[in-house]
């Protein structure tokens, strides 16, 4: 019998499920998760050790990045907005540079991958 594994990325397209809240509470912040309607198509994709390297690789990248835009982002939101709105929108732009930099490192690497492959 054969097994087939299941490629747990495909399930981050879940939070896309988020963006139904942008019409029940007329709040056009959650519609920014429609984004993640892309990784649907990992699904697809056979988790082999190449793949995990590039997932790896893609989650320090956009961890690290991060960690370093909290600070920043928590003193321009200092400067722009007031009280605890300063705090959840820093992190906030935290969280849309940390997904942005996962997606597009990812999808970098998967090119050069698939570059390789066809030389």
């Amino acid at each position: 019998m054969k097994s087939k594994r299941i490629n747990y990325l495909g399930f981050l397209s879940l939070l896309s499920v988020l963006s139904v809240l942008g019409l029940t509470t007329d709040n056009n912040g959650f519609y920014g998760f429609l984004g993640f309607i892309y990784y649907v198509r990992y699904f697809k994709v056979i988790p082999d050790e190449a793949f995990q390297l590039n997932i790896q690789k893609s989650a320090t990248w956009s961890f690290m990045a991060e960690m370093v835009s909290l600070v920043p982002a928590m003193f321009i939101s200092h400067y722009l907005f007031e009280g605890p709105k300063a705090v959840t929108n820093a992190f906030a732009a935290s969280f849309v540079i940390a997904a942005l930099l996962f997606s597009i490192a990812l999808t970098t690497l998967e090119w050069k991958e698939s570059k390789n492959a066809c030389d």
